[in-house]
């Protein structure tokens, strides 16, 4: 066992990123200027004197307990806190539905209110707990912390340890307080750590399993046939997953994600703490980066004939139409704005396209990951990048955004969050909204994806009709505003934009 990990899992709440993985919300340069301050030390945050928007991290890592089928999250938060439950509800339900099963998870919320901030509602989780449990019989349950019951010290993890005592499931707390941390995907590592404490369990024998970390699953069944070809099974995470499912997953070949950014913690603890393989490799967007990825996990589990055979039908079933399509959309100019887990991919698979990115916008950026590592994703697009791309992390700031897109006027924005795309639209910029994770999953996923960019692009009414019928709240004022200089403390970065705007 990993002493590290060992001593991380005795404590109830882990490490924001701030802390665990030096990560960051505030840079403005380009890839290379990012990477060589990442790889000397010489990376700082910037902090804003103005700030528009961001997100919670208690919706990450809620969101991703939920998706575990039977269970129930306690938030212990205001009303307020818990408008994104019935979403949440119908998703869970939804996917579990499109593969033929029930998912009964809930999510109750505490109800905090004044009188409660003053005096406390320690025993009033304990009774909502106690009926949660009655009413729905969840095989675990998971006590979520909010701002406010975090802020007035609400003991959470003493109430999990009593329950755990009273009731014949698991019972964790999960310290997910929006304020710990600026940086949501926090919340995700929240979930991970609570998964790691109280549900899996060490290994007995290892199964012909992969352990694989995914939001929605869009793609479960080409994963479970192309792993069928290797002779294993995929175990998605969490969505999907049962409370039996997670206890083995210790027991797995090897565990993969669809980035680093969403799999980090879980991946570095079930390998460090009980030896299964992690591995840490681009995604599987786009040509490289699906043939990176399955030649590795062929080699972990000693597969690697298996993967060629495989990749050569596909190359030769697929390449000829992803050929075609790259004629279309040679010499286009995209902006990308993504989480940081999407947004250097997705730089690479347009490249492979034949677009030219020539800003990206990063959500936050990490320093490292679990292992000490930077960002495989972000090191592959230095050092394979055609062309300098202006890199900024913007924390979903719109403002910047827009500047940025008003700037570069590219020919289609890239987003994985549809309030933005909305914003480049009204801007008369076509925008594609990267919702699926697996978009560009292998050749068959960069066929789908070229042909959606081509059909995007093609017709261009609606951005504008759009754009000349309605009336910004960005002026032109606005957008003769220098953004950067809203970034304060360290204006190291200035002159790696400065050397970008130079260059064309």
């Amino acid at each position: 066992m990993s002493e590290k990990y060992d001593a991380l899992l005795k404590k109830p709440a882990s490490n924001v990123r701030e802390v665990r993985l030096g990560s960051i919300t505030g840079y403005n340069g380009c890839v290379s200027d990012l990477c060589e301050r990442s790889a000397c030390g010489a990376l700082k945050n910037r902090e804003r004197c103005f700030s528009q928007s961001s997100m919670c991290l208690s919706m990450c890592a809620i969101g991703q307990l939920l998706g575990i089928r039977d269970i129930a999250v306690i938030y212990h938060a205001p009303s307020g806190c818990c408008a994104t439950a019935a979403g949440t509800n119908v998703l869970s339900r939804q996917i579990a539905a499109r593969i033929g099963e029930d998912n009964n998870s809930a999510l109750v919320g505490t109800d905090l209110d004044e009188n409660d901030t003053v005096f406390g509602a320690i025993e009033s989780l304990r009774k909502i707990a106690l009926e949660t449990y009655n009413t729905h019989k969840p095989k675990a349950m998971f006590l979520a912390s909010s701002c406010v019951s975090g802020v007035i010290g609400e003991d959470i993890d003493s109430l999990a340890d009593e329950l755990k005592e009273e009731l014949p499931i698991p019972v964790e707390s999960v310290h997910c307080e929006g304020f710990k941390s600026r940086i949501w995907a926090s919340g995700f590592d929240a979930a991970d750590h609570a998964v790691l404490r109280a549900l899996v369990k060490p290994p007995k024998e290892k199964r012909r399993v992969i352990n694989f970390k995914n939001f929605y699953e869009s793609e479960r069944r080409q994963i479970t046939e192309i792993f069928a070809e290797l002779g294993v099974a995929p175990q998605f995470l969490y969505m999907n997953s049962t409370v039996e499912d997670l206890e083995h997953i210790s027991e797995s070949l090897a565990t993969v994600c669809v980035c680093g950014t969403l799999g980090t913690y879980l991946g570095n603890g079930l390998e460090e703490q009980y030896g299964v393989p992690y591995i840490r490799t681009i995604n599987f967007s786009g040509l490289s980066g699906f043939e990176t990825w399955l030649r590795k996990i062929g080699e972990v589990i000693d597969k690697k004939d298996e993967v060629e055979v495989f990749l050569r039908r596909e190359r030769e079933r697929y390449l000829p139409h992803i050929e075609k399509l790259k004629k279309e959309l040679a010499g286009l100019r995209a902006v990308i704005g993504m989480g940081p887990g999407y947004t250097y991919e997705v730089s690479r698979v347009l490249q492979e396209l034949g677009i030219t990115t020539v800003w990206a916008a990063a959500w936050h950026f990490d320093y490292k990951y679990d292992n000490g590592e930077n960002p495989p994703a972000l090191r592959h697009l230095k050092d394979h990048a055609p062309n300098e791309i202006g890199l900024s992390v913007a924390d979903m700031q719109n403002y910047e955004i827009m500047n940025i897109i008003n700037t570069y006027k590219p020919d289609v924005y890239f987003s994985r969050h549809p309030g933005s795309t909305v914003w480049a639209i009204k801007q008369g910029v076509a925008a594609v909204y990267f919702a699926d994770e697996y978009m560009a999953f292998g050749y068959r996923g960069m066929v789908n994806l070229a042909q959606y960019i081509a059909d995007t692009i093609k017709n261009r009414s609606f951005e504008k009709n759009l754009a000349a019928r309605i009336r910004l709240p960005y002026t032109d004022w606005w957008y003769e505003q220098n953004s950067d200089a809203m970034l304060l403390n360290a204006p190291q970065n200035i002159e790696a934009v400065s050397a970008l705007e130079e260059a064309g």
